[in-house]
């Protein structure tokens, strides 16, 4: 059986696990980091970013551009894979 088209891939994992790793390193609670989002241009929810996190949820370019903003950090760097 081949995987769903729209299944998170290993890429899309490590990144969904990185976001959460660098916001708790910063300090920030999912509904501080969904509104730094927004403000920055991209409505973000709690239930969005929690599904992101979770790997409910995709995480597109545009939300990882607007996440890595927020978090003062490269979109590269939460693309990489940090063990």
């Amino acid at each position: 059986m081949h995987p769903s088209p729209l299944g998170i891939g290993p890429a899309g994992i490590r990144t969904a696990r990185t976001i959460e790793r660098t916001r708790t390193a910063r300090g920030f609670a999912q509904r501080q980091l969904a509104d730094r989002v927004t403000a920055l241009g991209r409505p973000m929810t709690i239930t969005m970013l929690s599904r992101i996190e979770r790997r409910r949820r995709r995480c597109d370019v545009d939300d990882l551009v607007a996440i890595a903003a927020a978090l003062d950090v490269s979109p590269l760097a939460l693309l990489a894979e940090t063990s």
